[in-house]
Protein backbone atom coordinates (compact mmCIF):
# COMPACT_ATOMS: atom_id res chain seq x y z
CA UNK A 1 0.00 0.00 0.00
CA UNK A 2 1.25 3.48 -0.85
CA UNK A 3 1.88 6.14 1.78
CA UNK A 4 1.26 9.87 1.32
CA UNK A 5 5.01 10.51 1.12
CA UNK A 6 5.34 7.97 -1.72
CA UNK A 7 2.64 9.41 -4.01
CA UNK A 8 5.01 11.69 -5.93
CA UNK A 9 7.30 8.73 -6.74
CA UNK A 10 4.34 6.62 -7.87
CA UNK A 11 3.19 9.42 -10.16
CA UNK A 12 6.75 9.80 -11.48
CA UNK A 13 7.74 6.19 -12.04
CA UNK A 14 4.56 4.08 -12.07
CA UNK A 15 1.57 6.17 -13.18
CA UNK A 16 -0.09 3.06 -14.60
CA UNK A 17 -0.53 1.78 -11.04
CA UNK A 18 -3.00 4.60 -10.33
CA UNK A 19 -5.65 3.22 -12.65
CA UNK A 20 -4.92 -0.30 -11.45
CA UNK A 21 -5.49 0.72 -7.83
CA UNK A 22 -8.92 2.06 -8.77
CA UNK A 23 -9.91 -0.91 -10.92
CA UNK A 24 -8.71 -3.56 -8.47
CA UNK A 25 -10.05 -2.10 -5.24
CA UNK A 26 -12.97 -3.82 -3.50
CA UNK A 27 -16.10 -1.95 -4.56
CA UNK A 28 -18.58 -0.46 -2.12
CA UNK A 29 -22.28 -1.22 -2.00
CA UNK A 30 -25.41 0.72 -1.22
CA UNK A 31 -26.62 -0.04 2.32
CA UNK A 32 -29.67 -2.28 2.19
CA UNK A 33 -33.01 -1.55 3.75
CA UNK A 34 -35.73 1.00 3.08
CA UNK A 35 -34.56 3.30 5.87
CA UNK A 36 -30.81 2.95 5.25
CA UNK A 37 -28.88 6.22 4.99
CA UNK A 38 -25.56 7.05 3.33
CA UNK A 39 -22.62 8.98 4.75
CA UNK A 40 -20.36 10.36 2.01
CA UNK A 41 -17.22 12.44 2.59
CA UNK A 42 -16.71 15.19 -0.02
CA UNK A 43 -13.50 16.96 -1.04
CA UNK A 44 -13.86 18.47 -4.50
CA UNK A 45 -13.60 22.12 -3.42
CA UNK A 46 -9.89 22.68 -4.26
CA UNK A 47 -10.49 22.04 -7.98
CA UNK A 48 -12.55 25.26 -8.08
CA UNK A 49 -9.82 27.14 -6.24
CA UNK A 50 -11.93 27.07 -3.07
CA UNK A 51 -9.37 26.32 -0.36
CA UNK A 52 -11.02 27.98 2.62
CA UNK A 53 -12.57 26.18 5.56
CA UNK A 54 -14.15 28.27 8.27
CA UNK A 55 -11.96 31.26 9.07
CA UNK A 56 -8.87 29.76 7.42
CA UNK A 57 -8.56 30.94 3.77
CA UNK A 58 -6.03 28.27 2.75
CA UNK A 59 -7.02 25.39 5.03
CA UNK A 60 -7.20 22.90 2.16
CA UNK A 61 -3.97 24.01 0.49
CA UNK A 62 -1.74 21.37 2.13
CA UNK A 63 -2.43 18.24 0.05
CA UNK A 64 -0.78 15.84 2.49
CA UNK A 65 -2.85 17.21 5.37
CA UNK A 66 -6.05 17.09 3.30
CA UNK A 67 -5.39 13.48 2.30
CA UNK A 68 -4.67 12.51 5.90
CA UNK A 69 -7.95 14.07 7.01
CA UNK A 70 -9.86 12.23 4.29
CA UNK A 71 -8.21 8.93 5.20
CA UNK A 72 -9.17 9.43 8.85
CA UNK A 73 -12.75 10.32 7.97
CA UNK A 74 -13.16 7.43 5.53
CA UNK A 75 -11.85 5.00 8.14
CA UNK A 76 -14.56 5.79 10.67
CA UNK A 77 -17.38 3.25 11.16
CA UNK A 78 -20.52 4.06 9.23
CA UNK A 79 -18.86 6.05 6.43
CA UNK A 80 -19.95 4.65 3.07
CA UNK A 81 -18.03 6.60 0.46
CA UNK A 82 -16.25 9.56 -1.04
CA UNK A 83 -16.96 12.33 -3.55
CA UNK A 84 -14.10 14.12 -5.27
CA UNK A 85 -12.15 14.98 -8.40
CA UNK A 86 -9.91 12.49 -10.18
CA UNK A 87 -6.73 13.62 -8.42
CA UNK A 88 -8.19 13.10 -4.96
CA UNK A 89 -9.88 9.83 -5.88
CA UNK A 90 -6.73 8.42 -7.45
CA UNK A 91 -4.53 9.32 -4.49
CA UNK A 92 -7.00 7.97 -1.94
CA UNK A 93 -7.22 4.75 -3.98
CA UNK A 94 -3.43 4.43 -3.84
CA UNK A 95 -3.64 4.88 -0.06
CA UNK A 96 -6.26 2.11 0.19
CA UNK A 97 -8.78 4.51 1.71
CA UNK A 98 -11.46 3.76 -0.92
CA UNK A 99 -11.48 -0.01 -0.47
CA UNK A 100 -15.08 -1.11 0.07
CA UNK A 101 -16.40 2.43 -0.47
CA UNK A 102 -18.84 4.00 -2.89
CA UNK A 103 -17.09 6.65 -4.99
CA UNK A 104 -18.61 9.56 -6.93
CA UNK A 105 -16.59 11.63 -9.41
CA UNK A 106 -16.95 15.41 -9.51
CA UNK A 107 -17.59 16.52 -13.08
CA UNK A 108 -17.85 20.31 -13.54
CA UNK A 109 -15.31 22.43 -11.71
CA UNK A 110 -14.82 25.23 -14.26
CA UNK A 111 -16.61 27.94 -12.28
CA UNK A 112 -13.59 29.03 -10.26
CA UNK A 113 -14.36 30.66 -6.92
CA UNK A 114 -14.20 34.45 -7.16
CA UNK A 115 -13.64 34.56 -10.93
CA UNK A 116 -15.59 36.88 -13.23
CA UNK A 117 -16.63 33.69 -15.03
CA UNK A 118 -17.56 31.84 -11.82
CA UNK A 119 -21.10 31.14 -13.04
CA UNK A 120 -19.68 29.31 -16.05
CA UNK A 121 -19.78 25.89 -14.40
CA UNK A 122 -18.49 24.01 -17.42
CA UNK A 123 -17.26 20.42 -17.26
CA UNK A 124 -13.52 20.18 -16.62
CA UNK A 125 -13.41 17.06 -14.42
CA UNK A 126 -14.85 13.59 -14.92
CA UNK A 127 -17.08 12.72 -17.83
CA UNK A 128 -19.42 9.71 -17.93
CA UNK A 129 -16.83 7.56 -19.71
CA UNK A 130 -14.22 8.42 -17.09
CA UNK A 131 -16.63 7.59 -14.26
CA UNK A 132 -17.33 4.21 -15.84
CA UNK A 133 -13.75 3.30 -16.73
CA UNK A 134 -12.52 4.22 -13.24
CA UNK A 135 -15.07 1.89 -11.67
CA UNK A 136 -16.89 4.65 -9.83
CA UNK A 137 -20.52 4.60 -8.77
CA UNK A 138 -21.72 7.86 -10.27
CA UNK A 139 -20.94 11.45 -11.15
CA UNK A 140 -21.75 14.68 -9.36
CA UNK A 141 -22.41 18.01 -11.05
CA UNK A 142 -22.98 21.56 -9.78
CA UNK A 143 -25.83 23.47 -11.44
CA UNK A 144 -26.00 27.11 -10.35
CA UNK A 145 -28.82 29.02 -12.01
CA UNK A 146 -28.60 32.80 -12.32
CA UNK A 147 -31.63 34.27 -14.08
CA UNK A 148 -29.60 37.36 -14.96
CA UNK A 149 -26.68 35.47 -16.53
CA UNK A 150 -27.27 34.13 -20.06
CA UNK A 151 -24.43 31.63 -19.63
CA UNK A 152 -26.59 29.72 -17.16
CA UNK A 153 -28.30 27.92 -20.03
CA UNK A 154 -24.96 26.41 -21.05
CA UNK A 155 -24.57 24.97 -17.56
CA UNK A 156 -28.10 23.55 -17.64
CA UNK A 157 -27.47 22.01 -21.07
CA UNK A 158 -24.17 20.51 -19.92
CA UNK A 159 -25.82 18.97 -16.86
CA UNK A 160 -28.66 17.54 -18.95
CA UNK A 161 -26.11 15.92 -21.27
CA UNK A 162 -24.22 14.47 -18.30
CA UNK A 163 -27.45 13.07 -16.84
CA UNK A 164 -28.13 11.31 -20.14
CA UNK A 165 -24.60 9.95 -20.50
CA UNK A 166 -24.46 8.65 -16.94
CA UNK A 167 -27.87 7.04 -17.35
CA UNK A 168 -26.60 5.27 -20.48
CA UNK A 169 -24.06 3.57 -18.19
CA UNK A 170 -26.64 3.05 -15.41
CA UNK A 171 -24.67 5.37 -13.16
CA UNK A 172 -26.06 7.76 -10.56
CA UNK A 173 -26.20 11.39 -11.71
CA UNK A 174 -25.93 13.46 -8.52
CA UNK A 175 -27.05 17.01 -9.30
CA UNK A 176 -26.37 19.88 -6.88
CA UNK A 177 -28.69 22.75 -7.93
CA UNK A 178 -28.85 26.30 -6.62
CA UNK A 179 -30.64 29.47 -7.59
CA UNK A 180 -27.75 31.94 -7.48
CA UNK A 181 -27.10 35.62 -8.09
CA UNK A 182 -24.30 38.13 -7.75
CA UNK A 183 -24.39 40.36 -4.69
CA UNK A 184 -21.80 43.16 -4.77
CA UNK A 185 -19.92 41.19 -7.38
CA UNK A 186 -19.85 37.89 -5.49
CA UNK A 187 -21.87 34.79 -6.31
CA UNK A 188 -24.34 33.96 -3.57
CA UNK A 189 -26.66 30.95 -3.42
CA UNK A 190 -30.27 31.62 -2.42
CA UNK A 191 -30.95 29.28 0.50
CA UNK A 192 -34.60 30.16 1.03
CA UNK A 193 -37.00 27.21 0.82
CA UNK A 194 -38.75 28.62 -2.25
CA UNK A 195 -35.47 28.98 -4.13
CA UNK A 196 -34.44 25.40 -3.34
CA UNK A 197 -37.88 24.17 -4.45
CA UNK A 198 -37.48 26.00 -7.78
CA UNK A 199 -34.02 24.44 -8.26
CA UNK A 200 -35.46 20.98 -7.59
CA UNK A 201 -38.18 21.48 -10.19
CA UNK A 202 -35.62 22.47 -12.83
CA UNK A 203 -33.33 19.56 -11.98
CA UNK A 204 -36.17 17.05 -12.15
CA UNK A 205 -36.71 17.77 -15.84
CA UNK A 206 -33.10 17.33 -16.97
CA UNK A 207 -32.29 14.86 -19.72
CA UNK A 208 -34.17 12.16 -21.56
CA UNK A 209 -34.51 10.05 -18.40
CA UNK A 210 -34.47 10.80 -14.69
CA UNK A 211 -34.18 7.15 -13.63
CA UNK A 212 -30.65 7.58 -12.25
CA UNK A 213 -30.88 11.19 -11.02
CA UNK A 214 -30.24 11.98 -7.36
CA UNK A 215 -30.33 15.41 -5.71
CA UNK A 216 -27.62 16.98 -3.55
CA UNK A 217 -29.37 19.70 -1.56
CA UNK A 218 -28.55 22.28 1.12
CA UNK A 219 -30.08 22.00 4.56
CA UNK A 220 -32.56 24.88 4.78
CA UNK A 221 -35.64 25.75 6.84
CA UNK A 222 -38.92 23.98 6.08
CA UNK A 223 -37.26 20.81 4.78
CA UNK A 224 -40.57 18.97 4.85
CA UNK A 225 -42.00 21.42 2.32
CA UNK A 226 -38.77 21.40 0.31
CA UNK A 227 -38.68 17.61 0.04
CA UNK A 228 -42.34 17.53 -0.95
CA UNK A 229 -41.15 19.05 -4.25
CA UNK A 230 -39.39 15.87 -5.33
CA UNK A 231 -39.71 12.11 -5.57
CA UNK A 232 -35.99 11.70 -6.29
CA UNK A 233 -33.52 10.42 -3.70
CA UNK A 234 -31.70 13.31 -2.03
CA UNK A 235 -28.46 13.69 -0.10
CA UNK A 236 -27.93 16.70 2.17
CA UNK A 237 -24.73 18.70 1.79
CA UNK A 238 -22.81 20.13 4.73
CA UNK A 239 -22.02 23.60 3.44
CA UNK A 240 -19.62 25.97 5.16
CA UNK A 241 -17.98 25.07 8.47
CA UNK A 242 -20.52 26.06 11.12
CA UNK A 243 -19.47 27.88 14.27
CA UNK A 244 -22.46 26.39 16.10
CA UNK A 245 -21.82 22.66 15.79
CA UNK A 246 -24.95 21.66 17.69
CA UNK A 247 -27.14 23.76 15.40
CA UNK A 248 -25.58 22.15 12.31
CA UNK A 249 -26.19 18.64 13.69
CA UNK A 250 -29.77 19.55 14.56
CA UNK A 251 -30.36 20.81 11.01
CA UNK A 252 -28.96 17.64 9.45
CA UNK A 253 -31.05 15.51 11.82
CA UNK A 254 -34.20 17.37 10.82
CA UNK A 255 -33.44 16.89 7.12
CA UNK A 256 -32.70 13.18 7.60
CA UNK A 257 -36.16 12.73 9.08
CA UNK A 258 -37.69 13.38 5.64
CA UNK A 259 -38.46 10.16 3.72
CA UNK A 260 -36.80 11.32 0.50
CA UNK A 261 -33.47 12.13 2.19
CA UNK A 262 -31.12 9.17 1.83
CA UNK A 263 -28.08 10.50 3.63
CA UNK A 264 -25.41 13.16 3.97
CA UNK A 265 -22.58 14.38 1.72
CA UNK A 266 -20.33 16.50 3.93
CA UNK A 267 -16.88 17.92 3.32
CA UNK A 268 -15.27 20.83 5.13
CA UNK A 269 -17.65 20.66 8.11
CA UNK A 270 -16.23 17.24 8.99
CA UNK A 271 -12.71 17.53 7.59
CA UNK A 272 -11.99 20.89 9.29
CA UNK A 273 -14.37 20.97 12.25
CA UNK A 274 -14.22 23.38 15.20
CA UNK A 275 -11.74 21.83 17.60
CA UNK A 276 -10.07 20.03 14.67
CA UNK A 277 -11.12 16.53 15.84
CA UNK A 278 -12.02 14.87 12.53
CA UNK A 279 -12.89 11.49 14.03
CA UNK A 280 -15.27 12.96 16.60
CA UNK A 281 -16.97 15.19 14.01
CA UNK A 282 -17.51 12.25 11.65
CA UNK A 283 -18.78 10.04 14.45
CA UNK A 284 -21.29 12.70 15.51
CA UNK A 285 -22.61 12.95 11.95
CA UNK A 286 -22.77 9.18 11.52
CA UNK A 287 -24.72 9.02 14.76
CA UNK A 288 -27.51 10.97 13.11
CA UNK A 289 -28.04 8.12 10.64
Amino acid sequence: MTTIDEIVEVRTHAPESIGKALRDRPRGAMPSGRDAKLMIIAADHPARGALAAGAHPTAMADRGDLLARCVEALGRPGVHGFLGTADMIEELALLGALDGKLVFGSMNRGGLAGARFEMDDRFTGYDARGVTEAGLDGGKMLMRIDYDDPRTIETIEGCARAVDELADHRMIAMVEPFISRRVEGKVRNDLTPDAVIHSIAITSGLGRTSAYTWLKLPCVPEMERVMAASTMPALILGGEVAEDRDAALAGWASALAQPGVKGLVIGRSLLYPPGDDVAAAVDDAVGLL
